[in-house]
């Protein structure tokens, strides 16, 4: 079975917050700012404009006492039926610990029985730790959510932007061109809803986003770009690799800009096909493997699949180590020219 990822957990708590079943408390944090940025909308959506002044409150820990923060939480609805709180840097409140305002500790009682007209909601990149009281309040109280935002695995982006698109915009996006798209942005899902939205707009009087308007739209107009790289590298022809390479630097404005971006693209894939490895030597059947990484579009996992047959798991070590030294030596750590690096790392992951 799929782990279930932050995808879902952000489809689940869409539509817990807009039902009846919702909780009084909860507490969202985690790497995937951009899930945890959007529930915030979506709490922020319950309370109905003409409302706001009254029964909306947006606070941060670093501005407000544990004793503030109780005093508005407690307190009820103006001609409403329920007010909103919403708190960011939750671990901000630490720093009244020892100062006039209260502690952090002066929720725990709140936790136990919170003011069913106010819906409190604490947002933070951290959870609080697990060891502390509060901490342990906010993940055993019956009345919290408490909910994790893990960063979104790159082999899960292709089916996410397929599904933003088609939810948000009412675009269909081909696999193929999900893929371009995912591989050439990366995994900040702030820049690929960012892309998303361009291509949409791009191709208004289409229904259907294909691989050419992906390269239209991000600026993949030149002859040569790293997916062309790429499958030269997957063919294993280092001529046409190196020249390939050298054609993109001849043609890029800022070359060291140019290999940094390319050695997180290739990062990218080589996670992919690392997971994919990985999982087979277990012994997974190809169908448990796309089970497994929750991945729905066949024709998308079955191009990792390939991908993942021209290498062996036991030269990932020696594929990211050299994705690594590229890395630093593009960003200052290295005497070496950009076509060097570039150059070099090319011959390393053939060879």
């Amino acid at each position: 079975m799929a782990k279930n990822t932050s995808i879902e957990l952000y489809s689940q708590l869409l539509s817990e917050l807009r039902s009846e079943e919702r909780k009084p408390v909860y507490f969202f944090y985690g790497e995937e700012e951009f899930f945890l940025d959007k529930l915030q909308q979506v709490v922020e959506s319950l309370v109905p404009e003409d409302q706001k002044d009254f029964n909306y409150d947006l606070l941060y820990g670093r501005d407000i006492s544990p004793e503030k923060l109780l005093s508005i939480i407690r307190s009820y609805p103006m001609m409403a039926e329920q007010r909103v709180v919403i708190l960011r840097d939750f671990k901000k409140l630490n720093e009244y610990a020892d100062g006039y305002g209260g502690k952090v500790n002066d929720l725990l009682p709140y936790l136990d029985n919170p003011n069913p007209t106010t819906l409190f909601v604490c947002i933070d990149t951290k959870k609080p730790s697990g060891r502390s009281k509060i901490g342990k309040a906010f993940k055993k109280s019956s009345h919290v959510g408490f909910h994790e935002f893990e960063e979104v695995p790159d082999y899960r982006l292709p089916d996410w932007i397929i599904s933003w698109a088609k939810k948000h915009h009412n675009k269909t996006i081909q696999p193929p061109a999900a893929q371009m798209l995912a591989q050439f942005v990366g995994n900040s899902l702030q820049l690929l809803s960012t892309e998303i939205d361009k291509v949409c707009t791009f191709v208004d009087t289409s229904d259907t986003i294909k691989e050419s308007d992906i390269k239209k739209i991000i600026g993949l107009y030149r002859e040569y770009s790293v997916f062309e790289l790429k499958d030269a590298l997957f063919e294993r022809n280092l001529d046409k690799a190196l020249f390939i390479a050298e054609q993109m630097l001849q043609h890029s404005k800022a070359n060291t800009g140019e290999i940094i971006r390319s050695v997180g693209f290739f990062y990218n894939v080589f996670s992919n096909i690392w997971q994919i490895q990985r999982l087979s030597a277990q012994g997974n059947s190809k169908k448990q493997v796309q089970n497994t990484l929750g991945i729905s579009n066949s024709w998308y996992f079955n191009k990792l699949w390939k991908d993942a047959s021209r290498f062996k798991l036991s030269e990932m070590p020696r594929i990211f180590e050299t994705l690594l030294d590229a890395d630093r030596a593009a960003k200052g750590f290295s005497k070496m020219n950009p076509s060097t690096i570039l150059l070099l790392m090319i011959k390393r992951i053939i060879n």
